[in-house]
């Protein structure tokens, strides 16, 4: 497939710096250190199995279910334009 520049697999190369780049976010904001008892959010008691299975667990799984469904912005886009393309 002609793509004008581009190397061959350079698209499967964008793909491939995409999820490392997710895998890399994703990772950087796992919290790290001793966990909790207490939920940061709701102050309820974090169950003794989810501080076992996430040793530094700093919310309970109701509040940190909330907080994973907000959305995230930002994010790399690596396609560039035409107009940056042709300077």
């Amino acid at each position: 497939m002609a793509s004008g520049w581009a190397p061959d697999g350079a698209v499967q190369d964008q793909i491939d710096d995409s999820i490392a780049d997710a895998v890399r976010l994703a990772r950087a904001k796992l919290a790290t250190g001793p966990g909790e008892i207490y939920c940061q959010v709701c102050g309820e008691e974090i169950p003794e199995a989810r501080r076992k299975a996430t040793p530094s667990a700093r919310t309970c799984v109701d509040c940190q279910s909330g907080l994973d469904r907000r959305p995230i912005l930002g994010g790399i886009n690596r396609r560039g334009s035409k107009d940056s393309q042709l300077k």
